[in-house]
Parts: C-alpha cells; sequence; structure tokens
C-alpha cells in the first residue's frame, strides 16, 4: 500500500511518519510538498528507503499528478495556516486552501485512489477571517467532489489548535520564558481547543477507517483560555516571566467553533468523536419534503467556551505530554 501526504514536512506528516515508519501498514509513504530545504532535512534525519520525496506544489496540477500516480491512500494537509498572513494574501489562500484541494482531489479520482482525507480546522466554522473562509470553501469542495468521485471515497476531518505545532503559540511561549521575555497575550480570556499531535493523527486514521463520502469528522477535545496556557507553561518553567496583553491580532476570534449549531443537530455522536454527514439531496428540491430535526434555538454549537475548560494543572498535564517540553523539564 502506498501513502500519500501533501504537506508532508509539516508538522502533521512528521506526525504520521513517527505513527507508521516501522510498521507494516504501508511500505511506500510519499512525502509531497514545496520546501526542498525541509524535505532535505527529513530525508537526512530518516534515510528510510520506504520514505519517498516530490517536490511541487497543489496549485500546480501536473506536479500533483506525477505524485498521485500509484497512489492507495492520501492525507492531503498542504495549507496557508496562518491567519495574519491570509488576512493580507486573502489570493493566495483561496490558490492554495481551495483550488490546490481542487486539483488533489482531482487528480485522487482520475487515478482510482481508494481514500482521501483532507484536514481543515475549527476556524472553517462561522468563519471571520481569510484563512477560515478559504477551509470552509475547501470542505464544501470536498463535499461537492464526494458525491461524483467514483471508487474514491473522500472525506474530511476537522481539530482546532494543535498543540506545539509549526506556528502554534506554545513553542513562541516557550522561547520568550527561555529568553526572560514577557509573555505577549492578545487577549487572556481567549480560549482555544487543545489537542496533541497523536490526537490529531488518531482523528484522521478515524476517518480513514470509518467515512463514507463527504463524511467530516470532529474530535471532542478540551479549551482553555489563553491565560490558562500562560501559567501553566510559567508554572511548569518556574519562570519570573510577566503576562503582557497586546490586544488581537488580524482576523481572530475570542473563542473556535468545531461544530455550528445546525452541524451539532445533525451530527452523530460516537463517543470521542462527532461525524457530520454530507447533504446527499440534488438541486431539485420539490422533490423533498424537508422535515427538519429540531429547532437551532434549543442547542449551542460545540465551542473552546463550552467545551471541558481546563484548569492550570490540568493544562500542565497535557502540556508534560509534549516531548520537548517534557525534555526540557527534566533537564532543570
Amino acid at each position: 500500500m502506498v501513502l500519500l501526504i501533501t504537506g508532508g514536512t509539516g508538522s502533521f506528516g512528521n506526525a504520521v511518519l513517527n505513527r507508521f515508519l516501522n510498521t507494516d501498514h504501508f511500505n511506500e509513504i510519499r512525502i509531497f510538498s514545496r520546501d526542498e530545504k525541509k524535505q532535505d532535512d527529513l530525508r537526512r534525519r530518516l534515510s528510510n528507503p520506504k520514505v519517498k520525496f516530490y517536490i511541487g506544489d497543489v496549485r500546480d496540477p501536473l506536479s500533483i499528478e506525477i505524485a498521485v500516480k500509484g497512489v492507495d491512500y492520501i492525507f492531503h494537509a498542504a495549507a496557508l495556516k496562518q491567519v495574519p498572513s491570509c488576512e493580507f494574501f486573502p489570493i493566495q489562500a483561496v490558490k492554495t486552501n481551495i483550488l490546490g484541494t481542487e486539483n488533489v482531489l482531482n487528480s485522487a479520482i482520475k487515478n482510482n485512489v481508494k481514500r482521501v482525507v483532507v484536514l481543515s480546522t475549527d476556524k472553517a466554522v462561522y468563519p471571520i477571517n481569510a484563512m477560515g473562509i478559504s477551509k470552509a470553501m475547501m470542505e464544501k469542495v470536498m463535499v461537492a467532489k464526494s458525491r461524483n468521485a467514483g471508487k474514491t471515497i473522500i472525506s474530511g476531518t476537522r481539530y482546532g489548535n494543535v498543540m506545539a505545532s509549526r506556528g502554534s503559540v506554545i513553542p513562541l511561549f516557550v522561547n520568550l520564558i527561555k529568553s526572560n521575555k514577557d509573555l505577549t497575550l492578545t487577549d487572556p480570556n481567549m480560549t482555544r481547543f487543545m489537542m496533541t499531535l497523536e490526537d490529531a493523527v488518531d482523528l484522521v486514521l478515524f476517518a480513514f477507517n470509518n467515512a463514507k463520502p463527504g463524511d467530516i469528522f470532529v474530535q471532542k477535545a478540551p479549551g482553555a483560555t489563553i491565560e490558562t496556557l500562560s501559567k501553566a507553561l510559567l508554572n511548569l518553567y518556574n519562570s519570573n516571566s510577566k503576562i503582557k496583553v497586546i490586544g488581537t491580532r488580524h482576523g481572530e476570534k475570542l473563542y473556535e467553533s468545531l461544530l455550528t449549531k445546525e452541524e451539532k443537530l445533525k451530527s452523530i455522536d460516537i463517543k470521542n468523536y462527532y461525524r457530520i454527514a454530507s447533504d446527499n439531496r440534488d438541486l431539485n428540491y420539490s422533490n423533498y419534503i424537508s422535515l427538519g430535526k429540531g429547532s437551532t434555538n434549543d442547542i449551542e454549537d460545540y465551542n473552546s467556551h463550552n467545551t471541558d475548560r481546563l484548569d492550570v494543572e490540568g493544562m500542565k498535564k497535557l502540556l508534560l505530554k509534549l516531548d520537548f517540553i517534557k525534555k526540557d523539564i527534566s533537564e532543570k
């Protein structure tokens, strides 16, 4: 079996490699990305013939086509993820997150790939920024393509903040603490879902094994305020650094949602996950009698304000699951 990971040199790609490299699940894992330096670093670090590297860009259909030939499964993780940069360059978010996803899915369908799982974000729910809007449209592209994908089963996952992933706030805070600088918070009451990279991989694998065409899977996750996260880090590192509030950045939300009220109403609760099934009706709405499933007035969306809330001690326990923090603390 051959697995292709787009954006494979990122945090998620590395986590998937760690999970499967020494197993018999796949006899070849292809890493597709545009960053030759990261690919070369990864190649040298792994030195494993099972891992093949493909330079390309999801914006370039031909480069995807070369990487997809002979592939059985795809995890589509390539994306522009930084909220402020997408705010200033929204067309770049469109080209990578929306059109790039269409290119990947077209190639997957053409080459009879068995399954594709695309990775989305909580910012796609009630989107107020360019990154979230582009990811929301990416989900719509995924669902639309899944309806006429032949033998290819296309599904998606949606998850929140992945702790210590590339560009996330935790490594930034740790570096500030190590430099004896103040921690800069945009809003101390801002909440975010907290999940590890291993949780993210588990979610994608759950979708991989259980999805029907057009499904989107959401993993239940605890939330925490940014202030709680900051205090937990300061406590773990026994730091005297102060907390400095600097105000919200372009396009930031006070809290993130993983399910809209409308999605929550029709989603299926599967223990640690929610399954949002795609709407399989066609455009001939007059052929259907829509009875609905109840009023959204009586239901809340699933968000980082109303999920299980971590206190400082709970946040510390979760942070200690991160290898680099565990190593730092053990060396103190």
